[in-house]
């Protein structure tokens, strides 16, 4: 009997063992990386696909089925394969939503009566007497759901916030990508056209705050008419580097807005009282895993893209995707029944937060820098460069008028405050007490972060932009040296975080309403507040440079200190 050499190499990767060696769909292979071959997960989904039944599964004879189009990504975890989070496949290879997930979210939608009636109801004794739906699940019908099934997931908490010798690796996960998913339901009773309109209602309803897992973090939401209640809400524009799917494609992934409003709390916190209370804090905000069990936060949120454009940038070794995106952020209350006191102070707390992202940064990759196509125009004029840095911007008359909360430099003060004490209320309601900062590279306390800023007249009048890439003063022999923080630990480079941010922000004047008792109107204007962040941390660079600032103010063109330093 003839021995076939490493037989298992031909065995398809969804039947092999999850172990070092054979299949790995979770991780990225760094190696095969260098050497150009195919990951694990890529050959995972491409053995998949290509065995996938092309006709679509054929509905029950007398169930009703509706369409949802989800906005971004669906995850529906098997839980087959350990430490792999994949779909739960069905006959023929097809994906679905299983009908007894869906008869879960279905119920919890449902008033008492409804829920007895559609889902059944408890006898006395032990009987359980069944409701009159049976739920039979849902799977994609868009004929181009097989593509972009491997989704990058990469935590960047620990490095960003705390400490850059914190590990930070990419895992795999195999989701839907913006899927057109048909759910079914049939009922043992002939039921009314009402009724079944009733029915699908309560249906869209379960499904608003979305299903399927890390539905907290903007997975699982479908696209719907109507608003979704919400504790707080705002529209958005914005435009950066897009992420990067294995394939090199571009995707936009609203879970950057959580990512960066979850590592602003961090910061805050981080900045009022110790490491253990502000995690605990922000785990009950955000939900998360500590000690291997894992946390439902208060918040959950959502985006619907109202238009989005991912497209390539720039030529050759720096190409790459960029977005253009607009739509609405939402923030939802996953507890419904928090007291009036906790809820308020939340709301509070969640739009500060996201006004101070607006304020100093922006969301997604990049986001410490100004976007250099609108700032720095002369950084893609002669070679090719990487596309650095992204720009955000409020959207549509209410959000201009209600959460512009700087006007100009004298107001950062005031707006920083106004963020600390949101926090604080929410602390004091928590039982935390202030205590010593945590000891990380980004609590935001007056004794760690200094906070300066400058008027520029237009987007070409950015003055710290250029000092990210040359020289902020030249050296003038005998008078005085040079000084740069180009790549400096202020800065960062390939593979290093900086201490610096730099945001352009847009300058956005109020004028009187037209009529008595009227709104304001927002008045956008050409100018931009130049604000930096800075974490010094004790170098020579960052004390010259924080030297170079001070002895600057005053000046026509000098930033001015506005928060910190102490």
């Amino acid at each position: 009997m003839s021995i076939v050499p490493e037989a298992f190499k031909k065995v398809p990767m969804m039947f092999q063992a999850q172990v070092d060696g054979r299949c790995q769909i979770q991780r990225l292979d760094s190696d095969k990386k260098k050497q150009g071959a195919t990951q694990d997960c890529d050959r995972w989904a491409d053995e998949w696909i290509d065995k996938v039944d092309r006709q679509l599964p054929e509905s029950r004879s007398g169930a009703q089925t509706r369409t949802f189009t989800f906005t971004w990504r669906l995850v529906s975890n098997s839980g087959v394969d350990d430490s792999v989070i994949r779909p739960v496949i069905g006959a023929r290879g097809y994906p679905y939503y299983p009908g007894s997930s869906m008869k879960g979210v279905f119920r919890r939608a449902c008033s008492s009566e409804q829920a007895a009636r559609y889902c059944g109801k408890p006898l006395p004794g032990k009987d359980w007497e069944p409701g009159i739906l049976r739920f039979h699940g849902g799977y994609p019908v868009n004929s181009d759901w097989t593509k972009g099934l491997v989704d990058l997931v990469h935590p960047q908490q620990g490095r960003q916030v705390k400490d850059q010798s914190e590990k930070s690796s990419a895992f795999v996960q195999v989701s839907l990508y913006q899927p057109e998913m048909q759910f079914e339901i049939s009922s043992t009773e002939t039921l009314s056209e009402a009724e079944w309109e009733s029915i699908w209602g309560i249906w869209a309803k379960a499904i608003a705050q979305g299903i399927g897992s890390r539905v907290c973090a903007g997975y699982g939401q479908p696209q719907l008419s109507g608003k979704v209640e919400a504790l707080y809400r705002v529209r958005l524009k914005g435009q950066g580097q897009a992420a990067k799917r294995i394939d090199e494609s571009g995707e936009f992934r609203p879970n950057a807005f959580r990512a960066a409003i979850r590592g602003h709390a961090m910061r805050i916190f981080g900045g009022l009282t110790d490491e253990r209370s502000t995690e605990q804090m922000v785990d009950r905000l955000f939900g998360g895993i500590r000690d291997r069990e894992g946390t439902t936060g208060l918040l959950m949120m959502r985006f619907q893209a109202s238009n989005l454009v991912v497209k390539p940038f720039g030529r050759g070794a720096f190409a790459q995707p960029a977005y253009e995106v607009e739509g609405e952020l939402a923030w939802i209350l996953t507890q419904p029944k928090l007291d009036e006191a906790e809820q308020k102070a939340l709301r509070a707390l969640i739009k500060a937060l996201t006004q101070f992202a607006m304020v100093f940064g922006g969301f997604g990759k990049s986001w410490r820098r100004a976007d250099h196509r609108l700032f720095f125009g002369e950084y893609y004029e002669d070679s090719h460069k990487p596309l650095i840095g992204c720009h955000w911007q409020w959207l549509g008359e209410a959000s201009l008028v209600n959460d512009v909360q700087v006007r100009k430099l004298d107001r950062v003060s005031e707006f920083i405050d106004k963020v600390r004490e949101a926090a604080r209320d929410w602390m004091r309601l928590q039982k935390i007490q202030p205590a010593r900062p945590a000891d990380w590279r980004e609590s935001w306390h007056p004794g760690r972060v200094e906070v300066w800023g400058r008027e520029a007249s237009d987007r070409e009048d950015s003055e710290a932009i250029a000092w990210l890439h040359g020289a902020y003063q030249e050296k003038i022999a005998g008078v005085q040296e040079r000084g740069s923080i180009y790549e400096s630990s202020l800065t960062g480079g390939v593979g290093r975080i900086g201490r610096l941010w730099h945001r352009m922000y847009p300058v956005v004047g109020l004028r009187p309403p037209e009529k008595p008792g009227g709104k304001p109107i927002p008045k956008p204007t050409p100018r931009f507040l130049e604000v930096l962040t800075i974490f010094p941390d004790g170098s020579r660079e960052s004390e010259q440079f924080l030297r170079f600032l001070r002895e600057n103010q005053g000046t026509s063109r000098g930033f001015r200190r506005l928060w910190g330093g102490e």
